[in-house]
């Protein structure tokens, strides 16, 4: 397996390089959640897709039209062919090194109502690194950097600080996903990106004391909050501001992928020239959660158009 770049320019100019968090999902559509005991539950065909949340970002991203760099560890497996082929098929330049201990996958259990239950198997390896130079000309150029929160991706923090952020470059974003305000292993990039987006789900009465942690102690800008039904809230130096939420067109069936989309909407809508509230309303437009089609973005050519601006 190679250890270098599937890559085109690496004087390319990128709207976003993502860092990290690739895998293959494996889902399941389960009668229940919880999921009660017994021995065998006859379900619907299994999907195997490609999943993990930098795949999310960066194929959103691409089908939004925006020119994009995905790097990271894979493995020299059956799934890890199977990222390098899905990608192969995108406009997503791609830069991938071994991961001796395998590609990063999921078990994905959905309900009846599109909740889901994720089984996530890291394949982290103590001491992990990305070679520096898979990603550091990409993020020297990139006019914004989106870090998923893969252990090893926390380590290129200091090279986006130091080294590789040339004066006027774009942010740095990360996504603490259902972070608990606690966790340690969130915390390196709730505190040291410039815009953090992060779900409710675990935060409970603490959402808003955790969203003003972040920006009184880090580096962050503005935190975005998610929260389900009760759409999101933006939290940055001019207060806090809540949007509602946009109701799904018809039944919710499969909330994967739907945090992803939430993302590049926004990524979007900031590269595109708007304010973080204007490009806000961008995100929640673009969330997808009525299918598995929430991890497979649309690929028309009318979602392309901005690749020619």
């Amino acid at each position: 397996m190679r250890t270098a770049h599937d890559v085109h320019d690496v004087h390319d100019v990128h709207d976003v390089v993502v860092i990290g968090g690739t895998g293959v999902d494996t889902t399941a559509y389960v009668p229940s959640l919880p999921l009660p005991y017994a021995d065998t539950h006859a379900v619907p065909p299994m999907i195997d897709r490609i999943g993990n949340t930098g795949s999310g970002v960066a194929l959103g991203c691409d089908a939004l039209g925006l020119r994009v760099k995905l790097v990271d560890l894979i493995g020299d497996d059956p799934q890890g062919r199977f990222v390098r082929d899905r990608f192969a098929g995108t406009g997503v330049d791609t830069a991938w090194a071994h991961a001796p201990q395998g590609t990063r996958r999921s078990v994905l259990l959905v309900g009846p109502d599109g909740r889901r239950t994720s089984l996530f198997d890291p394949r982290a390896a103590p001491g992990e690194r990305l070679p520096r130079e898979l990603y550091l000309d990409a993020v020297r150029a990139a006019r914004h950097v989106h870090v998923s929160i893969t252990d090893f991706s926390r380590h290129v923090y200091p090279d986006l600080e130091r080294e590789a952020r040339a004066p006027g470059a774009g942010l740095v974003s990360t996504d603490l996903h259902d972070w608990d305000g606690e966790s340690d292993h969130h915390r390196d990039f709730a505190l040291s990106s410039d815009l953090v987006f992060l779900s409710a789900a675990a935060l409970g009465a603490r959402r808003d004391e955790v969203m003003r942690e972040i920006l009184a102690r880090g580096r962050a800008r503005a935190v975005v909050c998610t929260d389900g039904a009760e759409g999101c809230r933006v939290l940055d130096e001019d207060g806090p501001h809540r949007f509602p939420a946009v109701p799904p067109p018809g039944p919710v069936v499969d909330t994967n992928g739907a945090g992803d989309a939430f993302v590049s909407g926004v990524l979007y809508g900031l590269l595109t020239g708007r304010s973080l509230r204007e490009a806000v309303p961008l995100g929640a437009g673009r969330t997808r959660v009525q299918g598995p089609a929430a991890q497979s973005p649309d690929r028309s050519p009318s979602s392309r158009a901005a690749r020619s601006r």
